[in-house]
């Protein structure tokens, strides 16, 4: 069966683009293109794609808004396309399949197509966790985390990061004034703060090194780490080498 594609950017030589990266794609055949939101509606409605590789920003209906004019049942995939990362999320809560940060190359949109076959012959494999890791792959670690708190998710800045601990099944992370509980490992948060400047220095607890003020030792081997904002995170004896190779020398 071939995929069905539309196009929607208000740029021609965006459009252009994409036509050039979907030439050589088995199976997909361009249905339509559009240079705005409303056209993108009624192409919708009229042409049903199976896909659609939608901009985000467009004058008069933006694509979030051309996602809201059309009946859920009626949604095929959708691929943002934008230059900018802050609509990251809201993309995600619309349940998106995936999303280009422009400018992209060949091999990231080669990814993109090969979630798209998946998903048209799995629909049931759509995985929230697995859009929340392809978004965090868009976004860079070193730049934005997505902290679902409660009912909604956050993008939160990595540079505002000062500290994380560890509560229970929750981690709970301190960005100034600011503070987000969310339900996820120590582990898992580690790994995805890994290329950015944290470090683990107690079992329940990560800090940024941008935010280390003093390091103070402690009875027993440990010490005490005093942030910027007077905060005192313990660093136990089994990761201080961890801190030392971060800082790179000796406490």
């Amino acid at each position: 069966m071939k995929i069905r594609i539309l196009i929607v950017d208000d740029e021609p030589l965006a459009r252009r683009r994409l036509r050039a990266f979907l030439r050589p794609e088995p199976e997909t055949e361009i249905a339509g293109e559009c240079g705005n939101g409303t056209e993108a509606v009624e192409a919708i409605r009229t042409l049903k794609p199976n896909l659609v590789f939608l901009d985000v920003q467009m004058p008069g209906m933006d694509g979030f808004e051309v996602l809201r004019a059309i009946e859920p049942r009626e949604r095929p995939a959708i691929v943002f396309v934008t230059a900018y990362d802050q609509y990251a999320v809201q993309a995600f809560e619309e349940r998106a399949l995936d999303y280009l940060l422009k400018p992209f190359g060949k091999r990231r949109f080669e990814d993109t197509m090969a979630r798209v076959r998946e998903r048209i012959e799995r629909p049931e494999a759509d995985d929230a966790h697995d859009r929340v890791n392809r978004l965090l792959r868009t976004l860079g670690p070193r730049t934005h985390l997505v902290v679902k708190t409660g009912t909604h998710s956050v993008l939160l800045q990595v540079a505002r990061i000062e500290w994380l601990e560890a509560e229970g099944d929750y981690v709970r992370i301190h960005a100034g004034r600011e503070v987000y509980l969310t339900r996820q490992t120590m582990n898992r948060i580690e790994a995805q703060l890994a290329a950015a400047r944290f470090v683990r220095v107690h079992r329940s607890a990560i800090v940024n090194l941008e935010y280390i003020r003093e390091i103070h030792p402690l009875p027993g081997g440990d010490h005490a780490i005093a942030l910027r904002d007077g905060t005192q995170v313990t660093l136990s004896r089994g990761y201080r080498e961890r801190l030392e190779t971060a800082l790179g020398q000796r406490i």
